[in-house]
Formats: structure tokens, sequence, C-alpha cells
């Protein structure tokens, strides 16, 4: 008894202290900063754009600092006064996967980008960082921004009516997601709001989501577009849409996208928000997921059910793609001698740091892909878009394709880690 009483004092210790430290440097407002990446295969500079102060800060306000190390970017924020680090998220972006490219080799290009982070009581300095090819970060950007700028912007919200489908409750203790209509017109809200709910309903049937139905947040954003669907540039069919969504993202026909985060982030800023979902009127095949940026899925495909698991994967808990076998448009997206990040794929080069200590003794390392094998987990070669030299946890998973019932373990547990960062 003594022992338990002791764990919980210490947890209690543990979350006064975190808001305690919360209280010290932030409001419960949310400070952005804009920006574009812009370069190409090799080089990458950041124009900033400009800061906006949005109403609702939706994230923990104990686990301020991002313990995963996930994410081909990140930025950290430091207190000016005395240079500690008080908040830092890993992400992605398309313009790092469009680096990767053939076209990134011939041109330049820019990206719009947005970061969001608790607004400042005080004077702090804001670091960009870039990973590089060996794994490492190496800074790109760092400024200084003083909270009483006047040029941070106190501007209305985009007009939109907002629509809770779940409500757990604070969102500080809850994981928020801001579900987007892309190609709904005005006339089409009461089938968004609907569809936010058939997908609310997907997430929760989907373990380990379904642990924590009464932890989730979900909000539908009736963003209004003049048209209905999404772009299809290789059917010469273009829609005017709220959030201007493409496919043929990269010249694949199946990934469905948007380049205009500034306003995916503009109807999201409507709500408390850890996550992005861009849910896109069309009966199409398609979508895409981008770590800590957004997840994108059509609504009327006879697979988006599947689709939106495996984009919601990679846009809410950093999960890999395990497939190699489908056409992408990357080039040598995993350097061979690196170790991936992402906590569903390896290469070995640091395996003890992923899933090797959930590997029975008796299975064999690499582990062949034999009927045997089939629900265990394991070592098995090719992932990452990559046949040889990328393994991935189990023979398949919802990561690899549309066949599985759902994640693998590994994956299930990655999501887990997620959800438990988010509501403590």
């Amino acid at each position: 008894m003594r022992t338990i009483a002791l764990l919980v004092i210490s947890c209690l210790f543990t979350a006064v202290s975190g808001q305690s430290t919360f209280d010290k440097y932030f409001t419960g407002k949310v400070l952005r900063f804009d920006y574009m990446l812009a370069g190409n295969s090799t080089k990458t500079t950041v124009y900033p754009v400009g800061m906006k102060e949005e109403p609702f800060f939706g994230g923990s306000r104990i686990q301020l600092t991002d313990p995963f190390n996930f994410g081909n970017l990140k930025y950290e924020v430091f207190d000016v006064s005395d240079n500690t680090l008080i908040y830092s998220r890993g992400f992605c972006t398309l313009y790092q996967e469009w680096q990767t490219t053939a076209e990134a080799k011939v041109m330049d290009r820019s990206f719009y980008e947005v970061a969001t982070l608790p607004f400042p009581k005080n004077k702090v300095r804001l670091i960009l960082s870039m990973r590089e090819k060996n794994g490492s970060f190496s800074k790109l950007f760092e400024t200084e921004i003083d909270p009483a700028n006047y040029f941070i912007r106190k501007e209305k919200p985009v007009n939109a009516q907002v629509t809770n489908i779940c409500y757990a409750g604070d969102p500080a203790t809850n994981v928020d997601l801001a579900f987007i209509a892309e190609g709904y017109t005005a006339s089409e809200m009461t089938k968004f709001r609907e569809d936010v709910k058939k997908m609310a309903d997907i997430l929760f049937a989907e373990p380990p989501y379904n642990e924590y139905k009464n932890k989730f947040n979900i909000y539908a954003v009736e963003a209004v577009s003049a048209e209905s669907g999404t772009d299809i540039p290789g059917e010469r069919s273009y829609v005017n849409t709220a959030v201007n969504s493409t496919f043929y993202t990269f010249d694949i026909d199946r990934y469905l996208t948007t380049q205009d985060i500034k306003s995916v982030n503009d109807y999201a800023a409507l709500v408390p928000h850890d996550n992005i979902i861009v849910l896109i009127n069309s009966n199409k095949y398609g979508g895409g997921g981008v770590y800590n940026y957004y997840s994108g899925t059509t609504t009327g495909h006879a697979y988006s059910d599947k689709v939106f698991i495996h984009e919601f994967g990679h846009g809410f808990a950093g999960l890999a793609d395990e497939y190699y076998t489908s056409d992408v448009a990357y080039e040598e997206f995993y350097p061979l001698n690196v170790e991936p990040w992402e906590p569903n794929i390896t290469t070995r080069v640091n395996f003890d740091a992923k899933w090797k200590n959930m590997i029975a003794k008796e299975t064999p390392v690499p582990t062949p892909a034999e009927d045997k094998y089939k629900t265990v987990t394991g070592l098995f070669e090719g992932g990452g878009y990559s046949a040889k030299g990328i393994y991935r946890p189990e023979m398949d998973c919802r990561m690899k394709s549309n066949s599985p019932k759902g994640y693998c373990t590994v994956c299930r547990e990655a999501v887990k880690d997620m959800i438990e960062f988010y509501i403590k």
C-alpha cells in the first residue's frame, strides 16, 4: 500500500509541476508562426511570412517537450531569459517528401508551412531544424519572438460552423481531432457531419483507438466549398474547394493532398486540436498522411475506412509505409546505413531501439514470409518503399496493405504511446 501511495504522490507531483511550468511560460492561446520552406534536393531555406494569435491551445499542459524524436523536422522553443527549452514538436511536411523526388534535382520550389505553439508570456527563441541524411538534426532557422510585438496579428478567425461530434472533456487531457470539410458545398454539410461520425465510428472500432474512445474530442469544421469534390489533374477535372486538395500529388494518381496548409490551419484554428484530418468529398480511392501535419482521405470509396486508418497512422503516430511494390515518386527515401526514425520499420542499424525485444526466441531473424509466421511479430524484409534492406514487424499490417484486419502489434503500441502522450 505504501508503494502505491508513493506512486500516486509522484504522479500528482509530476502533473502539478508540469502545469506550473505551463502557467509560468504560456497562456492558453496559440502563437502561429507562418513561413516558407524553399529549395531543392540538396538545399533548404526558411523565409518567415508572419505571426498571429489563435484562440485555443489543445495540447497537454504537462507534456510540453517532444519525447519521441520523430519527424524529418522539428521546432524548439526556448525562454530567452533563462535559455530553458519550454516546448518542442517533431513533424514532417510535403516539402521534405518533394525533396526526394526527381523533380527536386532539376528545379527549386517553395511550400507554405505553419508552426503552432502555446502563446508565450515572455520573449522566446524559435529554432527550426531539419533531419540530415545521416539521421542527425541541423539548424535551419532561428528567430526571437516578443509576444508583445504588434505585428502578431489578432484578427477574427475564418467564418465556419463547428459541430462537436464527440466530446470527452478538457482538451488538455484528451486527444483533440479537427476534421476539416473539403469539397462539401453549403448544401452538403449534413453529409459532412454524417461522414465525420462515420469516420469516428471507424476509428473507435480499430485497436488500439477503441481502448481510448472516452479520451477523444472530435470536431467537424464546416469549411464550405464552392463546388463538390476535388481536383483530379490526370482526368483534367478541377473544382473550386475550400483547401484546394488534389489527386496526383507528385504525379501519383492515388496520392491526395493539399499544399494549402495556410487554409487548413485557418480552419483548424476554430477548435483546440492536436491533429488535423482533411475529409474529402469524393468516391475516388486515395488519401495522404504526413506526421503532425494533417491526414486526408476520401469518404465515398469502398476502402475509405481502411485508407483513413492507414493515413491517420502516418499523421498521428508517425508510422511508416510498410509496402514496397506500389509506385511512389520518391528516390532513395531511406538510406540503408541509417536507422529510420519511424517506429515500425528498421534498417537494422539500431534495431535494439525498435521492436527487437518483442520477437519470441523461437522466431528466426530475419523472419521468412511463410504461413507459419503469418501472425507473429518478427523481422520481415521489405518496407519503406524498398524490397531489400528495410524490414517490417509482421507479414502484413494496415500500414502495408488493405488486406489485414488492422495494425500489427508494433504499430498498435506506437499509437498507444502517442495517445498516452496527449492525454497526460
